[in-house]
């Protein structure tokens, strides 16, 4: 999975793109439109990263979801420990602080694509620390169907977690955010198999049934907000596309595949910001790879917790980022798709055999890599 710019073709260094999804949204075969698809295209192929417009997914809706879990974050222990649902890799339900372990110190290939990069440029985590401080909560934004009854399917069917204190608004704000995060992927995987040369529908037909996951991801700033310190260490995500509101705290930074680069991510109010994970890279064999990136303390982060502590002392110090993983569906086969695979070698020389293997199966082998789920 290289970063460096291959070395078959010569790519210029690229800017992550903004696209327009309310265009695309407003007549899907305009000439606007179809450039706007090919903009989604070549970002995530050249960057693994872009930045989109949807007038649906709102500032202030993103600041109501905000509150709301900066508030269950700060609760005490106990509360927290009883939305624990570790017997199902932690897919639903809260994941506490000191669990989750960055998957580079699992996999060899990412330890040595750090130690490729210019000292310069390298992430602050090294050699992948023993566990991520951050905290999260999984909740299942799936399209229901029949249960399938295949083996392993218990952590993508299981029922949905309600913290007791929050009872009588969680499931709507959360179904309300994460409705406009998942629509604004769904259109955004719309236009990238556009993009792409593929039928519309591909990506979408391919990931309907996804075991979908709104995952706010939190971080306790009294405690972790010094310079420096690493909130989610160097990793690529294992789903299909990440997507983020706009964080109150900056601090995210990525690397894209044709440039050494660290460049931090700034994502303008009413945007969002969508990632390539490991399921895109499969699937397209290799064209688009799955994007690597940080989480860290910066001069940023500082100045921001300076601003919130005397702009809303009442409120609780906590990151809060308000991801959402959006994933093809469990029993689908992942492969490379052939025609993604031969352009993916024409630009980038060759990939690597990715091979075939049900999502189910993929989910759980990364989720062993990154300390989530015990291999049997």
């Amino acid at each position: 999975m290289p970063i460096a710019t291959p070395t078959t073709t010569s790519v210029p260094d690229a800017e992550v793109a903004v696209a327009d999804l309310n265009i695309y949204l407003a007549d899907p075969t305009s000439e606007a439109a179809l450039a706007e698809c090919r903009k989604v295209a070549e970002s995530l192929i050249l960057t693994g990263a872009l930045i989109v417009k949807d007038t649906r997914a709102d500032q202030s809706a993103n600041d109501t979801f905000l509150d709301l879990l900066e508030s269950y974050f700060a609760q005490d222990q106990k509360a927290l420990e009883k939305d624990l649902r570790p017997e199902l890799g932690y897919q639903v339900g809260v994941t506490l602080e000191d669990t989750e372990r960055p998957s580079c110190i699992s996999t060899p290939k990412c330890v040595n694509i750090i130690s490729s990069l210019p000292t310069s440029e390298r992430p602050l985590d090294l050699t992948g620390h023993s566990a991520d401080p951050k905290a999260r909560f999984f909740w299942r934004m799936t399209e229901e169907r029949e249960k399938s009854g295949l083996k392993g399917m218990g952590m993508h069917e299981a029922p949905n977690v309600v913290p007791e204190a929050f009872e009588g608004v969680w499931k709507d704000k959360m179904e309300g955010w994460g409705g406009r995060m998942k629509a604004a992927v769904q259109g955004v995987a719309e236009m990238l198999s556009v993009g792409l040369g593929l039928p519309a529908s591909t990506i979408y037909d391919a990931s309907r049934y996804g075991s979908h996951l709104l995952a706010p991801t939190a971080t306790d700033l009294t405690k972790y907000g010094h310079l420096n310190s690493i909130f989610a260490g160097f990793h690529s995500d294992l789903n299909l596309l990440t997507i983020h509101g706009k964080s109150r705290y900056p601090g995210l930074h990525i690397w894209a595949r044709n440039t050494g680069k660290k460049m931090p991510v700034k994502v303008p109010d009413g945007c969002l910001l969508v990632q390539a994970g490991k399921q895109l890279e499969w699937f397209s064999g290799g064209l688009i790879k799955a994007g690597y990136h940080e989480v860290v303390c910066t001069e940023g982060t500082l100045k921001a917790m300076e601003k919130f502590k005397v702009e809303t002392p009442e409120r609780p110090l906590w990151r809060i980022s308000s991801t959402f993983f959006y994933h093809l569906s469990p029993d689908y086969q992942l492969h490379a798709l052939p025609p993604l695979k031969a352009e993916a070698e024409k630009r980038f020389g060759p990939q690597d055999e990715y091979g075939s293997m049900s999502v189910a199966d993929q989910v759980k082998r990364e989720l062993g890599l990154i300390a989530l789920v015990v291999e049997e």
